[in-house]
């Protein structure tokens, strides 16, 4: 029995169910999400390739005109602190120029792959310092882990994919490499340029095929790693909904207050319709806030009896009426006027009630 107990609660303790909202809404608060850094690397990688080749000569006749301009103008002039803040400047300014764009392409790339992989998130959970990431063991475990082995998989891949990629456009372009030798410095320097990015982009093209199965993994991975076992599913049940022990007591604690405001209008009601035994409803008809009567109280056996106890005490007039009784008990709600098939007949009570008063 004890063997069985035991084979029980390990197996209650596995991580073998799905993470609930709940849990995936706590992770993602604390920066924990499934996200693949390569898919990062490899839109930003091709979108800056894919504007350098769409920009290239743009961006080269713009250094061109700065290496110009600095050997016909800045290598000539007298060096002053006035003059040299000038050069500097202008200098800047050019760089600026020619290198924002390329930093807002690499910016705006980055922020995009990101949102596309997890929306938009800001939490500084993750920059928190933790004192158990300074732990050695732990540490070797990671060094040792399946996600290790993983990424070394990933990164040969990596390399055999980026080779592969520049191998074949040097493949294509076999006849213009062979022919670099005999080309003067300027036109050598541009075709090594174009297949630089040619090979930038072929690189960048393969390297996002395998970022894309390496999301596929983390997800999967991530979802993995944020199981729950079905103790913690019931754990997580009892924090939000409240433990059920507390919650019978609370709606018991609820009955009684109900119940006992309940009872204390028994003493205005106009009659008690009683089964007579099983059933009783008192009703208050006030012409002044309903134009029906309303139920103030209604109960079953113990509670009819303590209904009807109260009435007595209170002279307040008992009829007997079995199939009323029944169905007033049954369709009406307290507080609430009773329903219009019903009005005839509780009029003919209030009518005797009233009679019965009025002789006393």
């Amino acid at each position: 029995m004890e063997m069985l107990k035991l084979d029980l609660q390990f197996f209650a303790g596995e991580k073998t169910e799905k993470a609930t909202p709940k849990k995936k809404k706590d992770t993602r608060q604390k920066g924990q999400v499934a996200k693949s850094q390569d898919v990062t690397t490899a839109i930003s990688l091709l979108a800056l390739f894919g504007f350098l080749l769409a920009g290239a000569s743009f961006m080269g006749n713009h250094l061109l005109h700065l290496f110009q301009h600095s050997l016909e103008h800045y290598l000539v002039m007298s060096v002053t602190e006035a003059n040299l803040k000038v050069v500097v400047l202008e200098v800047m300014g050019q760089l600026i120029f020619i290198l924002g764009p390329i930093m807002a392409v690499a910016l705006l790339a980055g922020v995009t792959s990101n949102y596309l992989q997890v929306g938009f998130l800001f939490t500084l959970e993750p920059i928190k310092p933790k004192l158990e990431k300074l732990d050695p063991i732990k540490g070797l475990k990671r060094i040792f882990a399946v996600r290790a082995i993983v990424e070394l998989f990933k990164s040969i891949l990596k390399i055999t994919f980026v080779g592969a990629a520049a191998f074949f456009v040097l493949w294509l372009n076999i006849e213009e490499v062979l022919k670099l030798p005999f080309k003067s410095v300027g036109e050598a320097l541009t075709s090594v340029g174009s297949l630089t990015l040619q090979m930038g982009a072929a690189a960048s093209i393969s390297l996002l095929f395998i970022a894309l199965i390496d999301y596929f993994y983390q997800r999967y991975d991530f979802e993995k790693s944020i199981r729950m076992s079905k103790q913690d599913i019931k754990d997580e049940y009892k924090n939000m909904e409240g433990d059920p022990l507390i919650k019978s007591k609370i709606k018991q604690r609820q009955r009684e207050m109900a119940m006992s405001r309940m009872m204390q209008e028994v003493p205005q009601a106009d009659v008690v319709i009683t089964n007579p035994t099983h059933y009783a409803i008192a009703l208050k008809y006030d012409e002044k806030k309903a134009d029906a009567p309303i139920v103030v109280a209604k109960g079953v056996d113990y509670l009819a009896q303590k209904i009807k106890y109260i009435a007595g005490e209170n002279e307040v007039e008992l009829v007997e009426n079995r199939p009323l009784a029944r169905a007033l008990y049954d369709q009406a709600d307290i507080g609430q006027p009773i329903p219009e098939e019903f009005f005839k007949a509780v009029a003919e009570i209030l009518a005797y009630v009233y009679r019965l008063k009025n002789k006393l």
